[in-house]
């Protein structure tokens, strides 16, 4: 049994290696892969070129190996160096070639945070000509809903089921968080910016933009 406390392994091969890495804050999803072979979702808090923190309900073992799979990010592998009630932290296997591709994906994501750049922000808004749709819960329960409107970024939606900020979900096949709680439902942005294909490939419709 995990002790609640924080456990730790040895990290003092790694920790002159990682002082060479900044530490970005970040706010992504993805899923990761224990040895077991079982996949579990998890949200990255922060990321470098060497190492990760992720906040999950389903904790490794320490020393365990982990292939995870990050919006933004793509494939990475790691060893488990930290665990916590809430998650726990791994110190990432790369060549030289893969920290250098992380680190430009990381500042690329930090600039992105810090300029409101508007890939993210201030796309045009869809009205969905079939509203009725479904949202899926990371625990495989799924949820009626109506999309009040959305974008390439993210999507409003009515359901009369108690979702609280920060909970992840799937609208069609997108995954997102909840962001924004309102009197009839909530707001969600999607973990990835779609295009407008992937977005009613997605949903399953031919919604066109509103005029």
């Amino acid at each position: 049994m995990k002790s609640a406390a924080f456990a730790t392994v040895d990290e003092q091969p790694l920790r002159a290696e990682r002082r060479n890495f900044q530490r970005v804050k970040v706010n992504i999803y993805g899923r990761f892969m224990l040895e077991d072979r079982s996949e579990h979702p998890c949200q990255v808090i922060d990321m470098s070129p060497g190492s990760a923190a992720l906040r999950t309900d389903c904790n490794g073992e320490l020393g365990e190996r982990i292939v995870a799979y990050i919006d933004h990010i793509g494939r990475v592998e790691g060893v488990i160096t930290r665990v916590s009630q809430d998650g726990f932290a791994m110190a990432l296997i790369a060549t030289d070639r893969k920290k250098d591709k992380l680190a430009a994906q990381l500042t690329w994501l930090a600039n992105k945070h810090e300029l409101d750049l508007p890939e993210d922000r201030r796309h045009e808004r869809i009205t969905p000509r079939e509203p009725h749709t479904m949202l899926s819960l990371m625990d495989g329960q799924a949820i009626k809903c109506r999309l009040l409107d959305l974008s390439l970024s993210g999507a409003a939606v009515e359901t009369e089921f108690d979702l609280e900020i920060g909970t992840q979900v799937m609208l069609g096949t997108m995954r997102g968080i909840v962001v924004r709680q309102f009197d009839e439902g909530v707001a969600i942005d999607f973990a990835v910016v779609q295009n407008e294909d992937s977005l009613h490939s997605a949903l399953g419709s031919n919604d066109n933009p509103a005029v």
